[in-house]
C-alpha cells in the first residue's frame, strides 16, 4: 500500500477525552473516530489490525473443533423471556420495538438465540458434542463508557456455545476452549492468565477470565508469579484427548489466580511473599460452564442412550476482538507510539523514502516495494513529500514492526537502514540482504 493513496488521518494533538494510552494512540494514529458515546468507527488502519486479530481467533477456534455461523444482531424479546433473563438483564440491554410494536432488542450476547437454533435441529445425543461460534457486533449500554474500545457500548465479540449430553462432556468442551484461549492470546504476543471469575448475568458455577496484566487495567487481580513463566500449549496439542487437555487445564489452574470478585485474601497471603502478584488487569476473554441453565427452561433436549430426553449441558466462551486492539496497545507501546507484535500489525514493513523525487531513492524504494509485495509481505510505502523527521514519527506512531530507511547517503554506499520498532535496533544492509531478512 502506498501511503499517498492510503487513508491515514494522523492527529498532531491528543484529544482531551482520551485517558489511557490505547485510547490516545488509536485516535492519534488514525485508527478510529468517535461517533457517539462509546461508539467508534474503525478507520482503515484499525480495521487491518482487527482483521488480523479475527484471523487468529478463527484459526484457533477451528483447531479446537468449533464451527462458525453468524447470528443476527436483533433478537426477539420472547426468547429472553423464555430463559427468564429479559427483565433481569438491566439497563445495559437496548430494548426496541419494530413498526408492528413487537418487542425486540439489540443483542448483548446470544445464549438464548443459539439455544433456539440448537433445539430446532438437534434431536439425538449422536449429534453431540457440538460447538458453534460467530464473530458479531454487540451493544451494551454501559453506564459510563470510557477508555475507547476498552469499554465501549458497541463492540465486536467472538462468542462460542458448546452443547454436550452430560456434565463430563461439557467439561471437556470447557477445557478445549480454555486451551484454545491460551494459544490465541499467545499467538498475538500476549501473556494471559486464567483467573477464577464471577459468572455475572451469564450464570453458571464455573468460569475463568483470561487476564493480561497492565497498569491501566480496569480492576485489581491477584495471582502467583509463576504464571508469568508457564509454557503455552503448542500446535501439537490434541483437542480430542480428554486426559491431555485436563492435565493442561489442571496445570494452569494449580496456583492461585483470581479476579477481585473472587479474591480470597487469606489464601493469597499464604503464598510466599516473593510469589505474590497484585496488579491491574485487562480482561481479554471469559469462559463459562452453566449446565442446563438455558436448556431446561427453553426445552433444548436430546434423546440420550437410554432413550429418554435430557436437557443438554452448555457453556459459552467470549473474546472481544475490538477490546483486544486496546489491550495490545496497552501492552506494547512507548512514548513515540505503538509497538505492534508482528502477528497483528497492520503492516509488517514500512519503506520510508527519505528523499521523495530523487531518481536513486525512488528506484530503490520501488524495487523493494514490488519485491516485498510479490512475497506476500504487508508493506506500507511512504512515498509522500514529507520531511524525514515526520516520516520517522509517523512510522513509530503507527507501530509497523520493521522500517526500511532509504536515503541518498546510504544508497551511495549501496546500503539501506533496517530498523526494528520493538527494540529500536538499526542495521545497515544492502537492499538484497534487507529483502532476504524481511522475507525469511
Amino acid at each position: 500500500m502506498r501511503l499517498s493513496r492510503f487513508f491515514l488521518p494522523i492527529l498532531k494533538e491528543t484529544p482531551k477525552e482520551a485517558e489511557i494510552a490505547s485510547h490516545r494512540l488509536m485516535l492519534r494514529a488514525g485508527m478510529m473516530r468517535q461517533e457517539g458515546a462509546g461508539i467508534y468507527a474503525l478507520l482503515p488502519l484499525g480495521l487491518r489490525v482487527l482483521n488480523k486479530i479475527c484471523a487468529i481467533i478463527r484459526e484457533e477456534q477451528n483447531r479446537a473443533g468449533a464451527i462458525e455461523l453468524l447470528m443476527p444482531t436483533i433478537q426477539s424479546a420472547e426468547l429472553w423471556r423464555e430463559s427468564g433473563r429479559y427483565d433481569d438483564y438491566g439497563k445495559e440491554m437496548l430494548r426496541i420495538k419494530d413498526r408492528h410494536d413487537r418487542e425486540m432488542l439489540f443483542g448483548p450476547t446470544n445464549e438464548e438465540m443459539i439455544t433456539e437454533i440448537f433445539r430446532a435441529y438437534v434431536r439425538s445425543y449422536r449429534d453431540l458434542p457440538l460447538n458453534l461460534y460467530h464473530l458479531q457486533w454487540k451493544f451494551r449500554d454501559e453506564v459510563r463508557p470510557r477508555f475507547g474500545l476498552m469499554r465501549g457500548r458497541e463492540f465486536l465479540m467472538k462468542d462460542a456455545y458448546s452443547f454436550d449430553v452430560d456434565a463430563a462432556g461439557a467439561r471437556h468442551a470447557y477445557n478445549r476452549m480454555f486451551v484454545a484461549y491460551l494459544r490465541t492470546f499467545a499467538r498475538m504476543g500476549l501473556r494471559s492468565i486464567p483467573m477464577v471469575a464471577d459468572t455475572g448475568p451469564i450464570g453458571g458455577n464455573l468460569s475463568h477470565e483470561f487476564i493480561v496484566l497492565a497498569n491501566t487495567g480496569e480492576s485489581e487481580v491477584f495471582c502467583h508469579r509463576d504464571y508469568l513463566d508457564f509454557e503455552v500449549p503448542g500446535e501439537g496439542v490434541n483437542f480430542d484427548d480428554r486426559m491431555e487437555l485436563q492435565g493442561l487445564v489442571d496445570g494452569w489452574t494449580s496456583l492461585y489466580a483470581a479476579t477481585s470478585e473472587k479474591h480470597d485474601c487469606e489464601a493469597f497471603r499464604g503464598l510466599p511473599q516473593d510469589r505474590q502478584v497484585s496488579a491491574r488487569g485487562i480482561e481479554v476473554g471469559h469462559i463459562f460452564y452453566f449446565g442446563t441453565k438455558y436448556s431446561e427452561p427453553m426445552r433444548a433436549v436430546v434423546a440420550g442412550p437410554d432413550g429418554a430426553e435430557h436437557p443438554v449441558h452448555m457453556g459459552s466462551y467470549g473474546i472481544g476482538p475490538t477490546r483486544l486492539i486496546g489491550a495490545l496497545i496497552e501492552a506494547f507501546h512507548d512514548d513515540d507510539g505503538i509497538k505492534w507484535p508482528e502477528a497483528v500489525a497492520p503492516f509488517s514493513v514500512a519503506i520510508l523514502n527519505l528523499k521523495q523525487g530523487a531518481t536513486d531513492t525512488d528506484a530503490a524504494c520501488e524495487q523493494l516495494y514490488r519485491a516485498l509485495s510479490a512475497k506476500g509481505v504487508d508493506v506500507l510505502y511512504d512515498d509522500t513529500e514529507g520531511r524525514p523527521g515526520a516520516k520517522f514519527a509517523t512510522a513509530d506512531l503507527i507501530g509497523v514492526p520493521w522500517q526500511v530507511l532509504v536515503g541518498p547517503k546510504g544508497l551511495a554506499e549501496g546500503k539501506v537502514e533496517l530498523k526494528r520498532r520493538s527494540t529500536g535496533a538499526r542495521e545497515l544492509l544492502t537492499p538484497a540482504d534487507a529483502l532476504a531478512r524481511l522475507t525469511a
